[in-house]
């Protein structure tokens, strides 16, 4: 059975720990050609867009659910936001959890909204990040 609205509210269990590091804060804010200087030192913050990182990580249980039956080849990311709490620092040792907040069925092409909460091991808030994914179902695709 493709992605339905009746999928919508399906929360997928938490990834294992990613630890927020100085140097993936800095290899981050290279391949942006950011240079901010709260991205470097002894306790840099990581570049808000640092979170897609972890939250993609939360999206192969979505992409693994047989049920879904969706695939990366077949979805466009159409639209992304972020809502903090604070930023993400260099030490943080994070989970990302992921819930199907919405499905819009539009003849084989599903509109589907995910959110990944993520939140320190410890049960800290940080941030919420919310995808909308445009899904083109199988038999659409091979026609």
């Amino acid at each position: 059975m493709p992605i339905s609205e009746q999928h919508a509210g399906r929360c997928y269990p938490a990834t294992a720990p990613y630890q927020v590091s100085r140097a993936k804060i800095a290899e981050f804010a290279a391949a942006l050609g950011d240079a901010n200087p709260g991205y470097v030192g002894e306790q840099p913050i990581a570049p808000p867009t640092f979170a897609i990182v972890l939250a993609a990580a939360a999206w192969d249980a979505y992409f693994d659910d047989p049920e879904l039956g969706v695939a990366l080849r077949r979805t466009v990311h159409g639209d992304q936001r972020f809502s903090w709490q604070r930023p993400l620092r260099a030490g943080d040792e994070v989970r990302a959890t992921l819930t199907i907040e919405k499905v819009r069925r539009r003849g084989a092409t599903a509109f589907v909204t995910i959110s990944v909460a993520l939140a320190t091991t410890d049960g800290e808030q940080l941030c919420t990040s919310v995808s909308t994914l445009v899904h083109t179902d199988e038999a659409e695709a091979a026609a």
